[in-house]
């Protein structure tokens, strides 16, 4: 089926690169990457610029064109030239995808895109399989904050597969699961059947569902009856990078309250609570990262190629 570019892609608001749109026009695999992970707001340097280049590695191996998502000098970008890496890897200004229409309006310098900006992006571009490290989702307290991420809408609104390491642990899991059933994304698990905690295997929570392949998962995304709503692909991090699940539930508890006692609140909790993260784990977090990060975009390589090969 082709797909017809967006009126923001004719416009020139958002650029495709070269390398991206000659794979899309091709009907090749594509696999979109969020670029706040590679920035100093997900990963210190240098891990954050060996993280960016290994993920894009582990996907041109697999025969699948990376597509980093961002936003440079006013413009969205969809797949970035390596000196426009370097850009991202220094940039401090975090983009939902509520951001991105101000961004582009104000021609911010550097904004790096978070879960819900490039499911929102891979959409506007006709990409259908996305790879991060874990979603947002809903927060600790939610009672009397309202402290819901964007990004359980954007998998709401978008018809993208989101591979990911479930959600990051120092949410309301339990809660999170729940929002993804009432907006009616598939919540699926990668040969597992317990859904995923980010630097944990397990949150003690079942999965809604098992797949066991990646004709099962393109089949989830062709068969939904609402024709806007994504996928959530669990895959947990591999086993000898996992932490220890009780000293590292300590450890967000501290940092969780750290954040409450310094008034930090939507978008500000993420990056400080993985810096204090790092901080107490001696840095055990960082390659734990990075690993589940590889792990992410092997299968995300995997479901693309399913998908572009049409079977």
């Amino acid at each position: 089926m082709t797909h017809l570019p967006h009126e923001l892609i004719r416009s020139g608001a958002i650029r495709i690169s070269a390398a991206v749109g000659e794979a899309l026009a091709n009907g090749r695999a594509v696999v979109a990457l969020e670029s706040t992970i590679f920035s100093n707001l997900g990963l210190p340097a240098p891990a954050n610029a060996d993280a960016l280049h290994r993920c894009q590695e582990v996907l041109r191996a697999a025969g699948v064109e990376p597509a980093v998502t961002a936003v440079l000098d006013g413009v969205a970008r969809v797949g970035l030239a390596p000196d426009e890496e370097q850009r991202v890897l220094g940039a401090s200004a975090k983009l939902a995808e509520r951001d991105l229409a101000v961004a582009m309006a104000q021609g911010i310098e550097a904004g790096v895109t978070t879960v819900s900006a490039t499911v929102a992006l891979a959409h506007t571009a006709g990409i259908s399989v996305f790879a991060t490290g874990g979603i947002g989702g809903v927060h600790r307290g939610v009672e009397s904050t309202w402290d819901v991420s964007a990004d359980l809408d954007a998998l709401a609104h978008h018809p993208v597969i989101t591979v990911c390491a479930g959600a990051k642990a120092f949410l309301d899991l339990p809660k999170t699961l729940e929002y993804l059933e009432t907006v009616g994304v598939p919540v699926l698990g990668w040969q597992h059947d317990w859904f995923p905690a980010f630097y944990s295997r397990s949150s003690g929570l079942a999965v809604p569902h098992r797949v066991e392949t990646t004709r099962e998962v393109v089949a989830v995304l062709r068969n939904r009856v609402r024709p806007d709503t994504g996928v959530l692909l669990t895959t947990p991090i591999p086993e000898e990078h996992e932490l220890d699940a009780v000293e590292l539930q300590t450890k967000l508890d501290a940092a969780l309250e750290a954040a409450t006692a310094e008034g930090l609140t939507g978008a500000a909790v993420t990056p400080f609570i993985l810096g204090r993260i790092e901080q107490e784990t001696d840095g055990e977090s960082i390659p734990a990262n990075v690993a589940l990060a590889l792990n992410n975009a092997r299968l995300a390589a995997q479901v693309a190629n399913e998908l572009a090969s049409g079977s």
